[in-house]
């Protein structure tokens, strides 16, 4: 049932788009500034990979019936969604099928997100970057500071854990944001000057000043970087800098020390907005990275993801671990 009315919104969702398109001319869709609207609340949930499976090759898009035997595979997915998403042996376990949104608004899929390198896989990576695996299953080795988003590598304390797990950077809101379990959500507000883009995950606001603005001194580093926009035609362009380094720059790979980011919001239609970002990361790749993840309006608002106020796991992550401590002590002085 939750399957067939997915595949049912999907096409709905669809169709509407297609009909708008009609009708609607995206061109006077202007703010009072005359520069293109943006603002709203746009959805990247997707099921398309970031890299692309090797079968495609070079080919950005799936045929019809490609399309038809994906949605048949999710489908038999969504057969057994009161199954546990797969974990590493030995780890707690994390979500079933019921809290994951992966079904993105269209018809037209791609084979991956990453359209350069041109087979839309990751490309090779500088020698001596680092490479470091999170998640929810057993901790894995590591130093501080812990630069993946989900996971740890020990639970002596807060600084043991993943990022996300510590309220700091949510595990798919970057920048640049990438498609991922649940929350994949974004709101973009504009003035004439600056464009404010608020992820839903852990509700970070990232200010863009847009125009010639004197960019951050180097050796100021943040979390998110420091974000400079300027228009391209019906584009917001937004360069970052200034990574503060306790970030991985992709994925598992590097740190964000050196990354620089480029981001480019478009619309396509009335309803759909093409975000295309590449990242440029000499320390840790050998070449630049482009993805295109498109985002579809949707009809509602973000609400605040009160990350610390309700971060009971943390407190109960570290709480655990004291208790089998003592408990494993206790049986050894017996």
């Amino acid at each position: 049932m939750k399957n067939k009315l997915q595949l049912s919104l999907l096409i709905l969702g669809s169709s509407f788009c297609l009909n708008a398109l009609a009708t609607d001319d995206t061109r006077s869709q202007r703010t009072q500034w005359g520069q293109p609207d943006l603002q709203g609340v746009w959805n990247f949930s997707s099921n398309v990979p970031m890299q692309r499976p090797e079968r495609f090759a070079d080919r950005e898009f799936m045929t019809v019936e490609e399309v038809e035997e994906m949605r048949a595979q999710l489908a038999a997915r969504d057969a057994a969604s009161d199954q546990a998403v797969p974990q590493a042996e030995g780890g707690p376990g994390g979500y079933n099928d019921f809290w994951v949104e992966s079904a993105g608004i269209t018809d037209q899929i791609r084979t991956s997100h990453i359209v350069y390198p041109t087979n839309g896989r990751l490309p090779g990576r500088v020698e001596g970057a680092s490479v470091a695996f999170g998640g929810l299953g057993d901790d894995v080795p590591g130093e501080r500071p812990v630069r993946y988003t989900v996971g740890g590598i020990a639970k002596n304390g807060p600084e043991d854990r993943g990022l996300s797990e510590r309220c700091i950077v949510g595990f798919n809101s970057g920048p640049p944001f990438v498609p991922s379990l649940y929350n994949n959500n974004v709101q973009i507000v504009q003035s004439k000057d600056t464009a404010v883009i608020v992820t839903e995950m852990i509700h970070d606001a990232r200010i863009v000043q847009i125009g010639e603005r004197p960019p951050l001194d180097e050796k100021i580093g943040l979390w998110t970087g420091d974000s400079r926009g300027y228009w391209e035609d019906d584009t917001l362009v937004v360069e970052t800098r200034n990574f503060n380094g306790l970030t991985q720059s992709y994925s598992v790979f590097g740190d964000s020390e050196d990354k620089l980011l480029i981001e480019k919001f478009y619309r396509v239609d009335p309803y759909t907005v093409n975000y295309e970002w590449t990242l440029d990361d000499p320390s840790t790749f050998t070449d630049r990275i482009t993805a295109i993840v498109p985002m579809t309006k949707v009809a509602g608002q973000l609400y605040e993801y009160a990350c610390h106020e309700g971060n009971y796991g943390m407190q109960n992550i570290l709480r655990g671990e004291r208790i089998a401590e003592k408990t494993a002590q206790e049986s050894g002085a017996n």
